[in-house]
């Protein structure tokens, strides 16, 4: 990398996005500031973070403190600046970098990214052998800085948030200050150095948010300046926020060496890229980074027919059929979906079985001849006669281990340890770095579109082989990551062939659910909880993570039922993707004129459900929380979903500073035909009062129009939450 005069500053950025880089010849390149307003923030006026933009493990090399941390890095520290280019194209504007580490002969590029219009910006870093000595790669981060409120106050002040995720537990988010987390006040003043911990969150294993979700939020409590970020990543991860004696710094990475046995040896001219990262700013608290981070999940997600028609999908799985289809129990399901107002139906596990024992032999995919003895064209002919289109559960990346694919295909077209194909729960896993895997399953998608019309997939995802696959990689870690960015070809692949085929990202429920997969699929199973009482704190925190418009919440109403158990769990699907399910062909009348009218509410929302932005006027849901709010906002108006749980008090008192000071229009968009909750308005606090009058547990989901002319930010009224 030629060098070029060295400037001090390099200010980036646009109208809603000012980064500052400090570029000293004395060190690497550093990212100081990054602010949600257009050049000119005033970036000077605070003292500069030491944190580098890029952090570098390399054999050979550790870090210059010891410590569960991945900064610090001797090969990091090294890095000098050596050019940089900015240019804009398709609304993003772009920044790279380049720095070079004459010892380790490496040449470093950091490339920055932000969608015109948002505050949020996307990055990752690729690191390229240029000199005559092969490099081995132990961890490269995707993005590290200290733009938060340096200074001597370190931590103080300061609020982590991450969300915990589990099986059926999906999403639960917890806030804590960082002085009480993992980040103790030890005097750093006194003793000159940096301490040596840090709050870690990592993955562990295949499933991306098998244990936590990939992302994570600061928020400043005294400014209300607010980062919210998330690691694009379909497989190994790995974030830390700590303290230096200069102020608090995060750093994001892909999979590393300590935590998922990653290692990359590139020989000379080689070079490798980590995976990306994003990290928003918002200066009216929480929301206010949500807001930029969900405006800027909608700047990368692919174009799809999907995104503007937002259908609702019927699946026969949760609470229903549960893996046990035949023609008999479809029909009666589809003709009731149909009058329901469900546009897709989605036949889901069990469709390929013969024998009841799927689980270890599935992988051909082929119709079962006893469950559909007329052939499974009987059940998908009257889908599409009643006005819908079909869909099938597909489980792509395992064969099972009595498959008759298990011995087709060759053995190195499947993950393996130490020279033997690895089982997992009766699974192999196929490898999709192998030309034999990816031929297989093209021609599973194909065969099926175009013999039995399927418009939708569930691409499910049930096994986690552990770290992954050393064969022709350096480490098993580094076969996962090649696997994961096959994975995200071959996906790309089957839209680029199917353009209108529309694709459900489901990992046993929620445990595979990032941004590198739902940059590209239409949509995301937030969870398998069949418990309705369990699902609102689900649902109502799914947008930290997913785009609404992208969060298919299960809806499984069921004749047993009482009324108000039906609108409960009815309202759980509303203000995401209505994913719909129950015996709706055994209801009365009356029971399924209520889940017709959740369905109708839901077509009058979603034409600005991609638009919208939420907000949680109770906070970010708990788990055993007894009252739980989700609203979504655009322009004047707002949707509010409220779960009232059993235990929970009588009344609830619901502030919304937004509307604060207006007097909107307030009414109950859905259930209409049960009894309403009273509700009261203070405008002066901006609060709504409200009554859940009948017995928990009750949901009811409001709509308020503002009418009083346009309304101030959090900003402008200078609040933060």
């Amino acid at each position: 990398m030629p060098m070029t005069s060295q400037p001090a500053r390099i200010e980036w950025g646009h109208d809603a996005l000012t980064v500052v880089l400090a570029a000293d010849p004395s060190g690497p390149v550093r990212l100081i500031t990054i602010d949600a307003a257009g050049p000119g923030a005033g970036a000077d006026a605070i003292p500069e973070p030491a944190q580098p933009l890029v952090e570098l493990l390399v054999a050979g090399e550790g870090s210059a403190w010891s410590g569960p941390r991945q900064v610090e890095s001797a090969a990091g520290a090294r890095l000098r600046y050596a050019a940089h280019r900015e240019h804009r194209e398709g609304g993003w504007t772009t920044l790279e970098i380049d720095q070079v580490d004459d010892v380790a002969g490496l040449g470093v590029t950091s490339v920055l990214r932000s969608p015109l219009g948002v505050a949020a910006v996307r990055a990752e870093t690729t690191v390229q052998v240029t000199g005559p000595e092969p490099v081995t790669l132990h961890a490269v981060s995707s993005l590290a800085t200290g733009a938060f409120r340096p200074g001597t106050s370190g931590a103080d002040g300061i609020d982590v948030l991450w969300a915990e995720n589990d099986w059926l537990a999906e999403g639960r988010w917890q806030r804590q200050a960082l002085r009480e987390r993992r980040l103790p006040d030890i005097d750093l003043e006194t003793h000159g150095k940096n301490p040596r911990g840090a709050l870690v969150v990592a993955s562990h294993g295949s499933w991306s948010s098998g244990e936590y979700l990939p992302a994570g939020a600061l928020v400043d409590r005294a400014s209300g300046r607010a980062w919210a970020f998330q690691v694009e990543h379909n497989g190994a991860w790995r974030w830390e926020v700590g303290e230096r004696l200069d102020g608090v710094y995060l750093a994001v990475h892909g999979p590393g060496d300590a935590d998922h046995q990653w290692r990359h040896t590139l020989e000379p001219g080689q070079e490798f890229t980590s995976v990306p990262a994003a990290l928003a700013v918002g200066d009216g608290g929480l929301e206010a980074a949500v807001a930029a981070l969900t405006a800027y999940r909608r700047a990368i997600v692919r174009p799809h027919p999907d995104r503007m028609a937002l259908p609702v999908v019927f699946n026969d799985y949760m609470n229903t059929l549960d893996g046990d289809p035949t023609t008999e129990r479809l029909l009666p399901l589809v003709d009731a979906a149909a009058r329901a107002g469900a546009e897709y139906f989605c036949i889901d596990a069990g469709w390929y079985d013969e024998d009841g024992a799927w689980w270890d032999s599935v992988g051909a995919w082929e119709p079962s001849a006893t469950r559909f003895p007329n052939g499974l064209g009987e059940v998908t002919d009257r889908i599409r006669a009643a006005g819908m289109r079909p869909g099938l559960w597909l489980e792509p990346e395992v064969v099972g281990v009595r498959s008759p694919l298990a011995d087709s295909l060759p053995p190195d077209a499947f993950f393996q340890r130490d020279g033997r194909r690895q089982a997992e729960n009766g699974r192999y896993h196929l490898d999709l770095r192998h030309p034999a895997a990816v031929a297989h399953l093209d021609a599973t998608v194909d065969r099926l579109v175009e013999e039995l019309g399927i418009g939708y997939f569930k691409l499910d995802y049930n096994i986690d082989p552990g770290a992954g696959t050393d064969a022709k990689a350096d480490a098993p870690g580094a076969g996962l990551l090649a696997h994961n960015r096959a994975h995200l070809r071959w996906l790309e692949g089957v839209l680029d062939r199917h353009p209108d085929l529309v694709l459900e990202n489901c990992g046993s429920g929620g445990m595979r659910m990032d941004y590198a997969l739902l940059a590209r699929l239409q949509l995301q199973s937030t969870s398998d909880q069949q418990n309705p009482l369990l699902y609102p704190p689900i649902t109502a925190a799914a947008p930290m993570a997913v785009l609404p418009e992208q969060s298919a919440n299960w809806a499984y109403p069921q004749p047993e039922m009482s009324d108000e158990e039906i609108a409960f769990t009815v309202t759980t699907g509303l203000l995401g993707r209505l994913y719909l399910s129950g015996h709706l062909n055994r209801m009365t009348a009356d029971q399924f004129a209520l889940v017709r009218d959740g369905v109708d509410a839901y077509r009058e929302l979603r034409p600005g459900l991609a638009a919208s932005v939420p907000f949680w006027p109770l906070g970010l849901p708990g788990w055993t929380d007894g009252w739980i709010a989700l609203g979504l906002r655009r322009d004047g108006d707002s949707v509010l979903a409220v779960w009232r749980r059993p235990g929970a008090d009588a009344v609830t008192e619901l502030p919304l500073p937004h509307l604060r000071g207006a007097t909107p229009e307030i009414d109950v968009l859905y259930p209409r035909r049960l009894p309403a909750w009273p509700h009261a308005w203070d405008a002066d606090a901006g609060v709504l009062r409200v009554d859940g009058a009948v017995a928990a547990p009750a949901a009811r989901v409001f709509r308020l129009r503002h009418t009083d002319g346009p309304i101030r930010t959090d900003r402008e009224r200078g609040e933060t939450r």
